[in-house]
């Protein structure tokens, strides 16, 4: 299945990407794609479902992020080993945590504000692991169990703030807008390899990103089980789970960012594409 949120933001609406492409409004079945619906038990009475009997969503609404807003944003960095070495940065040995501010958390074709004063404005397709039940201590053998499905997440970064002005790097991943994530959650049981999937990012037109999740050091359930270990993740939360090498401060021989008007398109195979217009904040 896929789940995504329609309508304005602050009032999506829960729907169902139908097969035939169209959208299938859930309200009458849960409220909101969020823990509650992302429960097993709840996924199974939707997949019981006939498409065709719930209302159609007419015309071409705004998708919003697919799932409502998490308590945790998790992100793992450094997690590609050739984006490890554009960077000019060692293989982690375990992996790199932080959190993305949940004012970041945004819908998949909302306009990215450039932050002002920012000159170092990149990208970075990611895939996104979306948690289906509570995670504490899980081991690796069951952290699949925890897993609800799979996302596109674009983790839009200041590397001035980020890596220039001291501190963790939180202050160049956080920013409004920052978070674009879906345009849906594709449920598990239609991912059948998270560690074989192309993902890629376009700038204007023009290929950057073009990766696969076989490249990841750390794989999802490697991740799901790490962070468990120091977060008690819960249902509705996203882990994005790190990207590979093509953003724009690893270009060579000199870095290319984003500036208001620049247009960015990224996809994960199977599971959707974003875009995303740069604009003042």
């Amino acid at each position: 299945m896929k789940l995504l949120r329609y309508g304005p933001a602050g009032a999506e609406k829960p729907g169902l990407l139908a097969n035939d492409g169209s959208v299938r409004d859930l309200s009458s079945i849960v409220r909101d794609i969020d823990g509650f619906a992302l429960s097993a038990a709840s996924l199974q009475t939707i997949a019981g479902l006939d498409p065709t009997k719930l209302p159609k969503v007419e015309g071409n609404p705004r998708i919003g992020a697919c799932v409502a807003r998490p308590m945790n944003y998790v992100c793992i960095g450094l997690n590609y080993a050739d984006h490890a070495a554009e960077a000019g940065m060692p293989v982690p040995a375990e992996p790199i945590i932080f959190l993305k501010s949940l004012s970041a958390f945004s819908g998949p074709n909302d306009d990215v504000k450039m932050p002002r004063g920012s000159r170092k404005l990149d990208w970075e397709v990611e895939l996104g692991v979306v948690i289906g039940k509570t995670a504490r201590y899980v081991t690796e053998d069951d952290a699949l169990d925890h897993v609800a499905g799979y996302c596109v997440c674009n983790d839009v970064s200041e590397r001035e703030y980020q890596l220039e002005r001291g501190g963790t790097w939180d202050k160049g991943k956080g920013c409004e807008t920052f978070g674009p994530t879906g345009p849906w959650m594709v449920t598990k049981d239609e991912v059948s390899d998270p560690q074989d999937l192309p993902l890629w990012t376009e700038v204007n037109g023009r290929r950057f990103q073009d990766g696969s999740t076989q490249t990841m050091i750390f794989g999802v359930v490697k991740l799901v089980s790490y962070v468990s270990h120091f977060i008690a993740l819960q249902p509705g939360d996203v882990i994005a789970t790190g990207t590979p090498p093509g953003v724009g401060s690893g270009v060579k021989p000199e870095p290319v960012f984003l500036n208001v008007g620049d247009v960015m398109r990224l996809g994960v195979e199977g599971l959707g594409t974003q875009t995303q217009r740069i604009v003042p904040a």
